[in-house]
């Protein structure tokens, strides 16, 4: 080795310790300088074992240099000095991961003649000083089994112990007191493996950014599985647990899912620069860039990753529990214990105690119709299924179809009060893909959107598992009061809301067209087919409504009832949302969250009374999809297009065409004060967009002599009203009436007026319209100066037109106006109607 050489010149020339760990730092630096082309040529547990061969070179290098520096020309063998160094934990396992610690075991003996102390100690710091991140222990060979004792890690770390380098004759006497270390009170040992195993799944769930290490199916789970082996078979390597405990296609899909979980372990350290075990969302792309994943038709490069990653640690998650389980059973089991499972024996091979199903590991497989009648068999009640019977399950064999009786008996688990907990266990089991085909795309699917913590399938099962324990009494009630049919359409459509994510499209949109054909398989009535639909094509709405839009707009309440349709389908949806947040993440469902989506119930249960503004609501929102797939409209800035939708009257949107709507909208847009077009071709039209009050009782009082055939008032955006406004003559001079427009500006002006004749029957006035406007509505003889008089008696209280409607048929007036509920209007109802209201003169 070059490194060598060049150091036994420096000792030759009495080089300084300095001198020497600063040669061994340097070519330390340039090997992890060097890794990122090693992994490009190599990775997985390969990738492992060269890097843990290459740390091993240099570890030797400095035990030699330390020799040297101690014995100079006077070196005894290797063996004849009383130490052993030890590689420990994932060093040991050959499987040491680019930043992490070096873990050294130091076995010595008590010789005469033999500096052992200060021998390990200036071999340490010769370590350190070249950089070497070392984690060390120092024991004698009689002292291990004591040492041992101290703590399960550190025993575990023991029970991967290979030799490195030093005395071969201590390593033997090591290998001995590691045999007696291994059997050492096995039994607890293993017990306290199997309660740190479930602890760290509950410290790290699978999310959206797992721990690959320690988290749940991560490399540290593979680990217990071996440490139980080693334990108890004296096993080397998990490949020894086939074919007694693994099956050959068990073993391979462990293997596969551990070395790609190696490949990404050694990725994310490289691309942080530093141990780094979680991946994290800002670390994929420049992992699945490194670990060769390339961008698809229908899922990108990081999609692919994650989807890979969450897929291996399901795998690692499930086989381990198997198996741990396995191996470690018979050793708790006694003899005690065989009357009681043969009492609490459900069916051949499957055992219920204490409200867990068991079964045999040696049960043999029974068809996916039996294992359905055997849940269906069960009480109604919260059960668990041991991982046993997840095993058993797991050999159910599956067909490419499945026959209609099968959806028949996978229905009538549907109208179970706890259905959660059996398609979990079909789902840890690979089966539930199997009954629900759609599911099939959605098993490991990542959500990049940083607000879901966990991958859709996950998420859905989660939902389900909220709405069987609803927290909210109120919502309890309404779900209460569903009928069975209602509540097992409802667990259907909480399964099926995300199914359409990870497919081109809206992922609603896709849901909804999944669910039909599904649940028609099942057999659900077309009308309960329709409301699932509905449902999860506006999954989404009531949460974005309540977060994004201001729900105490009348506007916002009539759009969003109009969608629904019924209060049915609010109740229903209301149900859905509050599942949905909760399986978001533990913390979703804040009770902000809850007092939001609960005013926005009320408000639109409160809306469904009023059935001519939906139905004009839903006509609007058709329109408005209309116009939002205009090419015009397209092609406005979003800004814009947002301002345009946001317009409030209702009346505008059914009145004009799409073009006409971008047309106006562009116009007010770019009017900054007041603009007016005028035509007198057959008959005198004007148009108006004003930003500044317009005093329109004076301008319609010089226009009198004028006969007003239709007028029409909307406001905009941006404090920007919109006047249309038609006679049914010419005038004789256009440019008397620009004049008029700008002089009508000035609202002091003030006009006299004739009072019109308008009976009392003849007017209307509803201040209960809606939330946010009153009506009034007026029937009248067309009378010159009528509507000069109207909005004068407007103007006098300060009322603001928010859209208006005139025409005359017939020479009758037939007027709506919707006015905005400002200051006391209401109260001042009776002495408008006094103003505008005469009795005709005898």
């Amino acid at each position: 080795m070059e490194l060598e050489h060049h150091i036994e010149t420096l000792i030759d020339q009495g080089a300084s310790d300095f001198e020497i760990s600063k040669l061994i730092k340097h070519h330390i630096k340039t090997y992890l300088g060097s890794l990122d082309a090693l992994f490009e040529q190599t990775q997985g547990k390969d990738f492992l074992v060269k890097h843990t061969k290459s740390i091993d070179a240099f570890m030797k290098v400095i035990y030699k240099v330390t020799l040297r520096q101690f014995f100079g020309n006077y070196m005894p063998l290797h063996n004849t000095i009383p130490i052993t160094l030890v590689a420990m934990g994932s060093y040991g396992r050959e499987e040491l991961c680019v930043y992490s610690d070096i873990d050294l075991m130091i076995v010595y003996k008590e010789v005469k003649g033999y500096n052992i102390e200060p021998i390990i100690t200036a071999m340490l710091y010769l370590a350190w000083d070249a950089g070497m991140k070392l984690g060390h222990r120092t024991h004698k060979a009689e002292e291990l089994l004591e040492a041992s004792k101290e703590d399960l890690t550190i025993k575990t770390a023991m029970l991967e112990s290979r030799f490195l380098c030093g005395s071969k004759f201590l390593w033997m006497e090591t290998e001995r007191e590691l045999f007696r270390i291994r059997r050492h009170e096995m039994r607890a040992y293993i017990e306290e493996k199997i309660t740190a195993y479930r602890a760290r799944g509950e410290q790290y769930p699978l999310t959206m950014e797992p721990n690959i290490k320690q988290g749940v199916g991560g490399l540290r789970d593979a680990n217990t599985l071996f440490w139980i082996a080693q334990c108890l078979h004296g096993v080397t390597k998990l490949k020894d647990l086939v074919p007694r405990f693994l099956s050959e296609e068990e073993f391979r899909d462990l293997r596969m899912a551990q070395e790609f979980l190696f490949r990404l372990r050694s990725a994310l350290h490289l691309c942080a620069g530093k141990k780094q075990d979680t991946l994290n969302l800002e670390l994929i792309p420049n992992v699945a860039q490194k670990l060769g994943f390339v961008d698809k038709r229908l899922q990108n490069a990081q999609m692919s990753l994650a989807k890979k990653t969450l897929e291996s640690l399901w795998t690692l998650k499930i086989t381990t529990q198997i198996y741990i389980k396995r191996l470690s059973a018979p050793l708790f089991c006694d003899a005690s214990s065989f009357t009681p499972l043969r009492q609490a024996r459900f069916k051949k091979g499957l055992y219920m105690a204490e409200g867990t199903l068991y079964a045999s590991f040696h049960k043999k497989p029974d068809s996916l119709k039996t294992v359905l009648e055997t849940f269906l068999a069960l009480e109604d009640v919260p059960l668990q299924f041991d991982i046993g019977f997840i095993h058993y399950l797991r050999q159910t064999p599956s067909k490419p179809h499945n026959p209609s009786v099968l959806y028949g008996l996978f229905k009538r688990l549907f109208y179970r009060q706890h259905l959660n907990q059996f398609l979990y266990a079909l789902y840890k089991a690979s089966l539930l893909q199997h009954l629900i085909r759609p599911m099939r795309h959605a098993i490991n699917l990542p959500q990049f959107d940083g607000y879901h913590i966990y991958p859709v399938d996950i998420h859905s099962l989660k939902c389900l598992w909220h709405l069987e324990r609803i927290q909210d009494p109120f919502i309890q009630a309404l779900f209460d009061d569903l009928c069975g049919d209602g509540k097992a359409l409802l667990r259907l459509v909480v399964l099926f809301h995300d199914l359409g994510k990870g497919r081109k499209g809206d992922h609603s949109e896709i849901g909804a067209k999944l669910f039909r054909p599904y649940a028609q398989k099942l057999g659900f009535k077309e009308e309960s087919i329709t409301m699932g639909v509905l449902l999860i094509r506006y999954h989404t709405h009531m949460s974005n409504v309540a977060n994004r839009e201001d729900i105490y707009s009348e506007k916002v309440i009539l759009s969003f009832v109009s969608t629904l349709g019924d209060p049915k389908a609010l109740r229903l949806l209301y149900i859905l949302t509050y599942c949905d947040i909760n399986g978001v993440s533990p913390t979703a469902y804040s009770t902000f969250t809850a007092r939001l989506l609960r005013e926005l119930f009320d408000l639109a249960l409160e809306a469904f009374s009023k059935d001519t503004l939906i139905d004009e609501a839903s006509r609007r929102r058709k329109r408005e999809k209309i116009l939002t797939k205009t090419p015009a409209f397209i092609a406005l800035p979003k800004a814009t297009q947002r301002k345009i939708l946001g317009i409030p009257s209702t009346f505008f949107f059914l009145k004009h065409k799409s073009q006409e709507i971008v047309s106006i909208s562009s116009w007010a847009l770019e009017t900054k004060d007041y603009d007016a077009h005028i035509s007198n071709h057959q008959h005198l039209s004007l148009s108006l967009v004003r930003s500044r009050p317009f005093n329109l009782g004076y301008f319609l009082s010089k226009v009198a002599y004028l006969d007003l055939a239709h007028m029409e008032i909307f406001k905009l955006f941006d404090g920007k009203k919109y006047f249309k406004m038609e006679f049914n003559e010419t005038a004789q001079d256009t440019e008397y009436i620009f004049k008029l427009i700008d002089e009508s500006f000035d609202m002091s002006k003030k006009a006299t007026l004739k009072r019109p004749i308008i009976l009392k029957n003849e007017l209307t006035f509803d201040c209960d319209h809606s939330n946010t406007y009153a009506q009034l509505s007026l029937k009248a003889k067309d009378q010159q100066g009528l509507m000069a008089y109207i909005i004068s008696i407007f103007d006098e209280f300060g009322l603001d037109i928010s859209s208006a409607k005139i025409q005359t048929i017939k020479h009758r007036a037939r007027n709506l106006f919707l006015i905005e509920k400002q200051g006391k209007l209401c109260d001042n109802k009776e002495k408008i109607l006094a103003l505008l209201c005469a009795k005709k003169e005898g």
